[in-house]
């Protein structure tokens, strides 16, 4: 049986991209004739099958990468110690040009994420590869173009923005677009008891649209954005809202509405952050508008945002403010009037703005200006 799922692009995945952190160890393979820096290749091989640790304070982020490897060595380094060594699949690329890849994966107890981008590949789980006695539930957040899932019989075509669940206990191939991609895994004893049949859950499409997992990905992309998977203070909360979001997400769950679950009511605030964060420099943008869009009341909205420590006006203000101040002391932004500035980061009175500003940083827009010309010019004298 094949089936198809289409999206759009999927914007999740732009914050998913492999990074190289202070908190991340980039992992490469050395070669015989010392191409490579050899301690990358003993990190590496040393690393292992990477499990999810059961010590609640063990957190683990490594990097791999193909860049700085010769081309002739990257793809059987990549198939071979990445593929069969770490995340125990056979890897075949599917393209005729130079290969490469690189990826993030992160493991923690009752989590692994990974985020990989690159060449076209495909990810062939075999019955050899299940020995390793994995038995957690995989998610994939569908990438750019169209990739393809096989397992139990059946065949899936997915785009950007959907996501679909699947068993790491069964074979399954993944054929895989080039560009960014994301997975994650937990375990099934986290979702067992959360819904019903968990296996009959896999190898079914779950649209971008699906309001689960609209709060699922705005979660996780706040988790990984801000580090908070490697904060031992907030860990535990933010793994267990993973797993209710995950188990909401794959079931067949009615309408959320405005629960007051504590998974969705941090989803959906960090959902509404989101979206003021990209369009606070829309005058028209208010409360209203932005419960309507996310699907709630204004008054549950507002919950949400007051709880948090500032209200919706109070957020909107800052955003406006700070990025006024950032155009203020531009090196470049000299020739702009001021009143134009407020205009542009969203404030229609120029008044308002004026004593918004002036109580905020304790100083006049004009001001600031000021010192920023006086620091631009210091640090480029005249000859």
């Amino acid at each position: 049986m094949r089936r198809r799922l289409t999206g759009g692009r999927c914007r999740f995945l732009d914050c998913c991209a492999p990074c190289n952190e202070s908190s991340v160890r980039e992992l490469q393979i050395a070669d015989t004739d010392n191409s490579v820096p050899e301690h990358f290749g003993l990190m590496f091989i040393k690393a292992g099958r990477i499990r999810m640790p059961t010590d609640a304070a063990d957190f683990r982020s490594l990097r791999f990468s193909t860049r700085g490897l010769p081309e002739r060595m990257r793809v059987p380094m990549w198939r071979e110690e990445f593929g069969r060594r770490i995340v125990h699949v056979d890897i075949e690329p599917l393209s005729d040009v130079p290969f490469q890849a690189e990826a993030t994966l992160q493991a923690l107890p009752g989590l692994r994420t990974l985020a990989w981008q690159g060449s076209a590949m495909r990810f062939k789980r075999s019955q050899t590869n299940i020995i390793d006695g994995d038995d957690s539930i995989g998610v994939i957040i569908c990438s750019p173009g169209r990739s393809q899932l096989s397992q139990r019989g059946q065949e899936i075509e997915f785009r950007a923005g959907g996501a679909i669940a699947l068993l790491h206990s069964e074979p399954a191939i993944v054929t895989y677009a080039e560009g960014l991609q994301f997975g994650l895994s937990v375990p099934r004893e986290a979702l067992t008891p959360r819904v019903a049949n968990v296996d009959s859950l896999t190898m079914r499409p779950i649209p971008r649209r699906t309001e689960a997992l609209r709060l699922l990905t705005a979660y996780l992309k706040s988790a990984l954005k801000n580090g908070a998977l490697a904060a031992p203070k907030l860990r535990d909360a933010v793994v267990t809202h993973i797993h209710d979001l995950v188990a909401l997400a794959i079931s067949d769950c009615a309408p959320l509405g405005e629960s007051s679950a504590s998974a969705v009511v941090a989803a959906r605030h960090i959902a509404a952050l989101d979206y003021i964060t990209a369009h606070f420099q829309d005058p028209e943008l208010n409360l209203e508008a932005v419960a309507r869009c996310q699907g709630i009341s204004p008054r549950y909205l507002q919950h949400l945002m007051t709880s948090s420590g500032a209200s919706f006006t109070e957020r909107v203000n800052e955003l406006r403010l700070q990025r006024a101040f950032a155009l203020l002391i531009e090196p470049h932004g000299s020739a702009r009037r001021i009143s134009d500035i407020a205009l542009d980061v969203g404030f229609s009175d120029i008044s308002h703005f004026n004593r918004l500003f002036r109580t905020r940083f304790g100083v006049s827009p004009r001001g600031v200006r000021g010192a920023g010309r006086i620091v631009a010019e210091s640090r480029n004298p005249d000859p």
